[in-house]
């Protein structure tokens, strides 16, 4: 499994996880999201993985990948 990481330095409550969470999901060859609010960190996993779909979907929820 390929693995990336952001930083998404907007985010401050659960509202925002969710919201990214649920946007990158949505994105083909995405298995696993994970993020780490009190480190701002998104971890993406999955087969594929196209780096500016994910980016695109960290900026449909309202945010930006530093």
């Amino acid at each position: 499994m390929e693995v990336r990481s952001y930083t998404v330095p907007g985010m401050h409550c659960d509202h925002c996880v969710a919201a990214v969470r649920e946007e990158v999901s949505g994105v083909p060859g995405v298995e696993e999201v994970t993020v780490d609010l009190e480190t701002k960190r998104v971890d993406v996993g999955g087969q594929s993985l196209d780096d500016a779909a994910i980016r695109a979907a960290i900026e449909e929820a309202g945010y930006e990948a530093a």
